[in-house]
């Protein structure tokens, strides 16, 4: 009876186990520039940049976040709005894919900044070329920071420093091998966001070139109960985004979604790393996938190599939705919608046969 009652307890023990994800807490700076060299495809072009446009882009937060524990790794496409959904759902790692090598230099410029800053209130006044207002701190609400910094004007001197430190950061901190091109990519960039002379006004805002929204309209914009959640939001928001930032977690990638390398590279890394993608952030690139005969076949094949659980999600932006969307969010031209939408169930459906036009995978949105 002793042996018996021994065995059992011994046999309590033993519970099912599964192999924790082997994803870097840190990257070494030659790790991450490897990986972007090595995963990266040739630059293609698409006619807007620089930042979002996309106003409603905090609506899908909340659902965003329900029964999601932070982890995995986030996939996205663009600029700055991947630093909102990144710090909403605090992912270990995280991959930008844009077709423009310039994307992949702005998000070099913003890492830099990123890590140079100790705050918001530093980090805008790096962004944007202005002497920090007095008094501000990283405590003040984001809608206060925005109002102060509206009276600052654009500093040419402070301007120079901090395009100088900025490459400093890049080149002899980190040891990057940008090329000659890479660095007249840098002043470029760097240098709209100097001359955004509305990027801290309200309405009728035309910085970055389609929808006429402003840098502080999408900072200070609310998801539908009005809490403001951009990665600007809350000290806590930016320090997120900073720590992967400093940790060499947030690496860029030149890459097509119908490609033959980039997502496939990426996809391939996380299942290595026994890790699953937890959201993939799309916009509207889908809708220019299915203009062509076969590139959202190419994207959706590429997809299909993923490591996905229940969980992982697309947030897509679209001018229209069907089935459980508001009802003011059904059609509206002059503003994306942001949907959330199972990539398991989407990837299913293409094997299946089931997904034939763009209507199809946003009808899989809500």
């Amino acid at each position: 009876m002793r042996i018996v009652t021994v065995l059992v307890s011994a046999l309590l023990l033993i519970v099912p186990t599964f192999a924790a994800d082997t994803l870097p807490r840190e990257l070494s700076d030659a790790a991450f520039w490897r990986m972007v060299a090595e995963f990266s495809e040739e630059g293609g072009f698409f006619r807007f940049e620089y930042m979002s446009n996309e106003q409603q882009f905090q609506y899908i937060i909340p659902r965003l976040k329900e029964k999601r524990t932070p982890g995995g790794v986030y996939l996205g496409v663009g600029p700055e709005q991947n630093f909102t959904y990144i710090a909403a759902v605090q992912p270990k790692m995280a991959f930008i894919f844009d077709i423009r090598r310039q994307n992949m230099i702005e998000h070099l410029m913003y890492k830099a900044i990123f890590e140079l800053s100790s705050d918001r209130v530093d980090f805008l006044s790096r962004l944007f070329s202005r002497k920090a207002p007095a008094g501000l701190t990283g405590k003040n609400p984001v809608r206060l920071l925005f109002q102060a910094f509206r009276s600052a004007d654009p500093d040419a001197d402070l301007y120079r420093r901090n395009l100088q430190a900025i490459k400093d950061q890049l080149i002899k901190v980190h040891k990057f091998q940008l090329s000659g091109e890479d660095l007249m990519s840098i002043d470029y960039v760097y240098r709209a966001f100097f001359d955004a002379g509305n990027a801290f006004s309200y309405g009728g805002g035309s910085y970055g070139g389609f929808g006429g929204v402003s840098y502080a309209e999408l900072m200070t914009a609310t998801d539908q109960a009005g809490q403001p959640r951009s990665y600007l939001a809350t000290e806590e928001n930016f320090q997120t985004v900073r720590e992967l930032q400093k940790r060499n977690l947030i690496i860029p990638v030149v890459g097509n979604f119908a490609g033959v390398k980039a997502l496939r590279r990426v996809g391939q890394y996380i299942r290595d790393h026994g890790a699953i993608v937890t959201a993939f952030y799309t916009s509207n690139v889908e809708q220019y996938l299915f203009q062509e005969d076969n590139e959202w076949r190419k994207f959706l094949a590429n997809v299909s190599t993923f490591p996905l659980d229940g969980s992982s999600a697309f947030i897509r932006s679209s001018h229209f939705a069907y089935g459980d969307a508001q009802p003011s969010q059904q059609f509206n031209r002059s503003r994306f919608i942001q949907l959330l939408s199972p990539m398991a169930e989407v990837t299913k459906a293409f094997k299946a046969g089931k997904i034939t036009s763009y209507e199809d995978v946003i009808r899989m949105s809500k």
